[in-house]
């Protein structure tokens, strides 16, 4: 609300677990610029019992209303009221089972069925917990007093101040005050919670259901290392006197950076030793770091408007692999980025229906299918290009003022740009403005003449276009020679073309050395892509290099560029590829050929595979050892399965015999427990998936919970896969009944029945918290649609319009569609 700011707020919360209700109160320090008569405020879902303005020193009624589709609570003043306006609101609400605002979660202690009460306010829910002014730009401090079963404990993002006995068996737990931040950062809890405090550090704890505590001492471990990093890496201090890690049962999203009192997916904080995999490990502390990052980038300095959310999501991002690998070099996190975050950007950002990183208008965002993978993927890789450009020291000089300059308030994108602009002395500005106010990426063209290299630049699309669009490219070019010598040429490309000399006569080329940039390259040159092969097969070129060469050639086939059948032959060249990012690329790659295209292309495929994923997993070992690299096991997990959907007889006895040894009640290493779940599924028989239903329902392990469910989607018999789609829909909890669903659309047995079941069980689908909607759409559609696009496209020609919290996410699964419609037409 314009000349209208928010100063403080002074809320008691009263929740009721047993009756899943809620009351409060609400006391509201605003400041007016100029007289106002009325008030509006952000509420929903809130029965509100009285409103009150203070006048002369007393608190006196004022007429309200409450606007239900606008999400609207007006307020009448009683007169021009202007400078500080104190409010008062008491109402009541709902405890809900949403997955947002103040919400409940389930689980079980002894076998006995508990709840908590929890919030989750991001992007704007706090408005169903309290009335409020509803922005990021908004920012207040906060003093938060819950009232609360004796038995029970209460969190907030604040320490507990004062804990009072109210009548006989309620308390009621006062917190400090909260620093200046904005509505969607504040927390407060209610459960039956244990916690256990971190010996170095006593402002870090690790928060939990009673039961799981003694899962916590992994996180707990990294999070005070990820604290001690940002605090020394940004040069600022942590702003609250403590620092809570909370483990949440039903949680819609992986984690929230609430300040002060972090939530997370049980399986991203909690470590089971014996069950959690080294992945599972990775991704712990990624996303510990990603949040603890969050606390300077996103609360102590916000975003102005939620199309600067960037600003929070690309650096946490970044930083969450930067912290990771600061602690363990050995994992070698930076290709995982590459693989995790880079391709999957490029793959969403390779479509018409996209947008700039920095989002059009000033409205509301949701984070879903279709926004994450360019907010947090991309643009994470964004700052990884503008990092090597600048160097690293202007890079952390640069943040280290942007943060001071703006600490406790919000800022914008050109904030940022100034601040390391001001510490490179480079042209940061102009390079930013290219890449985070305009959709897409550059599809780079090189081709020799002569003594030079000529680029030339185009925007990447899977479908033609005739954008016009030109990207500023910072690009290194690696030259080889006959004599085994290789000199490195850089340079910015801000035009359409460039000509690049090239000193004495190179043999081969390589764009985007080490594969720094966010751009494609084509080489026109045949011969010199099949020289870069040979530096493929004898490891001249770095793992980045051998993964950017196949990668940018599917591209290229996904885009009718060239054929399949020209990347399977590409591909010969990695026969003896035993390295992570490389294979676990082609095997996704090989995994979406196979999934889109037809039986005749399929058999191609499957050969293709077989040979360099047996040829790798004779390398390695098919069984873990102890003092292998982190990245091996993460590799060998994913090639396991595929391997046997390729025909791998070897493999497939192998992993057979550790699913069976596993149902019998052996236990068998967990870096290998999803790809023989998965085997498993594929080739077992009834008794199998009785087996699944009967250890996802006794584990305790969220982990193992997910790894399951990811296990029934590779189920290869068709009664078996009604069966167990029957029971994610009535049995699986609402947190994860997506990932069953999803795993299918990447099962060939499963997918050709998905668009069917999809459309029989629409309103059942319709209620999952939207971004699992959003992932169920993305992936039934872009599959599953194949072969029946008209009805397809029928369907969503109208629902899209009236489902607007997914209507992105359809857009995205319709253009995914018509691209594997074309992918499967140009090869046969």
């Amino acid at each position: 609300m314009k000349g209208i700011a928010p100063i403080h707020y002074t809320l008691v919360i009263e929740p009721d677990l047993d009756r899943f209700s809620f009351s409060g109160t609400a006391e509201i320090m605003l400041k007016a610029s100029d007289p106002v008569k009325r008030i509006t405020l952000d509420a929903m879902e809130l029965l509100i019992r009285s409103c009150m303005v203070k006048v002369n020193g007393e608190f006196v009624p004022c007429r309200f209303s409450m606007n239900p589709k606008n999400q609207k609570l007006l307020l009448s003043l009683p007169g021009d009221l202007s400078g500080d306006i104190a409010l008062r609101i008491e109402y009541e609400g709902r405890i809900n089972d949403k997955l947002a605002g103040f919400y409940r979660s389930r689980y079980k202690l002894q076998g006995r069925e508990k709840t908590m009460a929890v919030t989750q306010f991001q992007e704007s829910d706090a408005r169903r917990a309290f009335p409020c002014l509803d922005h990021p730009g908004s920012k207040a401090t906060f003093d938060v007093e819950l009232i609360v079963d004796a038995s029970l404990t209460a969190i907030s993002n604040g320490a507990v101040v004062e804990e009072t006995p109210v009548g006989d068996a309620r308390k009621r737990v006062r917190f400090e005050r909260t620093p200046r931040m904005s509505t969607y950062l504040l927390f407060f809890g209610v459960g039956e919670f244990n916690s256990i405090k971190d010996s170095e550090d006593e402002r870090v704890r690790v928060v939990a259901p009673a039961g799981l505590i003694r899962y916590g001492g992994y996180g707990l471990d990294f999070g005070r290392k990820s604290l001690q990093f940002c605090e020394d890496f940004f040069g600022i201090g942590y702003a609250l006197s403590k620092m809570d890690l909370i483990s949440v049962p039903d949680f819609a999203f992986g984690a929230m950076e609430n300040w002060g009192a972090i939530t997370f997916r049980e399986n991203l904080l909690l470590h089971f030793p014996g069950i959690t995999s080294a992945a599972g490990e990775g991704r712990i502390c990624e996303v510990i770091a990603h949040e603890i990052v969050h606390q300077w980038f996103g609360n102590l300095v916000t975003p102005s408007e939620w199309r600067y959310l960037w600003l929070n999501e690309s650096f946490a991002t970044f930083f969450g692999f930067d912290v990771v690998d600061h602690y363990h070099p050995e994992w070698q996190i930076w290709e995982q980025f590459l693989s995790n975050q880079t391709d999957p950007a490029m793959d969403r950002d390779s479509l018409h229906e996209t947008f700039a990183i920095e989002l059009p208008g000033d409205g509301h965002v949701e984070i879903n299918p279709s926004t994450a993978p360019i907010i947090y993927n991309k643009g994470a890789g964004i700052l990884r290009q503008v990092k090597g450009y600048i160097g690293d020291e202007a890079f952390q000089g640069g943040l280290r003022h942007y943060l001071s300059a703006h600490q406790y308030d919000c800022a914008s994108s050109s904030d940022l740009w100034e601040s390391l602009e001001s510490a490179s002395g480079k042209p940061v500005t102009h390079l930013m403005k290219g890449w985070i106010e305009q959709p897409g990426f550059p599809l780079v063209t090189a081709k020799r003449d002569g003594g030079s290299l000529i680029l030339d630049q185009r925007r990447f699309t899977y479908l033609p276009n005739d954008s016009a669009q030109v990207w500023p490219i910072p690009i290194s070019i690696r030259l080889f020679y006959s004599d085994n010598g290789s000199g490195v040429v850089s340079m910015l490309m801000d035009e359409k073309s460039a000509e690049v000399p090239m000193e004495g006569d190179p043999v081969a080329f390589k764009v985007n050395e080490g594969q720094p940039g966010f751009f494609r390259v084509r080489y026109a040159d045949e011969t010199n892509l099949e020289e870069l092969g040979k530096r493929v097969l004898d490891r001249t070129l770095g793992p980045e290099d051998r993964w950017g060469l196949q990668n940018d050639l599917f591209a290229m086939a996904m885009a009718g560029n060239c054929s399949m059948d020209r990347y399977l032959g590409f591909l010969d060249h990695y026969r003896e590829e035993t390295d992570f990012l490389p294979l676990a690329s082609i095997a996704s790659n090989l995994h979406s050929g196979y999934m889109t295209l037809g039986e005749a292309c399929r058999g191609r495929i499957a050969k293709t595979g077989k040979g360099l994923f047996d040829a790798a997993l004779s390398a390695i070992g098919m069984e873990p050892q102890a003092d292998e690299r982190h990245v091996t096991a993460l590799l060998r997990d994913q090639l396991l399965a595929q391997a046997v959907r390729y025909g791998s007889a070897p493999v497939e006895r192998f992993a057979l015999e550790k699913a069976l040894a596993l149902k019998s009640g052996k236990e068998i290493h967990p870096d290998i427990m999803k790809s023989t779940l998965q085997v498993g599924a594929m080739k077992g028989d009834a008794a199998f998936f009785t087996w699944l239903v009967s250890r996802l329902e006794s584990t305790e392990s969220e982990h193992e919970r997910s790894t399951i469910l990811l296990a029934m989607g590779s189920l290869g018999d068709e009664k078996l896969l009604e069966r167990a789609r029957a029971y994610v829909l009535a049995q699986v909890p609402d947190r994860n009944k997506f990932i069953p669903i999803a795993a299918m659309c990447g099962n060939p047995k499963a997918v050709p029945h998905m668009w069917e079941w999809f459309m029989e069980h629409l309103a059942e689908l319709e209620r999952f918290h939207p971004i699992h909607y959003g992932r169920v759409i993305a992936a039934v559609v872009s599959r599953g649609g194949i072969g029946r696009e008209a009805e397809v496209r029928s369907f969503f020609a109208d629902y899209a319009d009236r489902q607007e919290s997914v209507k992105d996410v359809i857009l995205l699964a319709l253009e995914k569609l018509e691209i594997n419609r074309r992918f499967r037409e140009n090869n046969g």
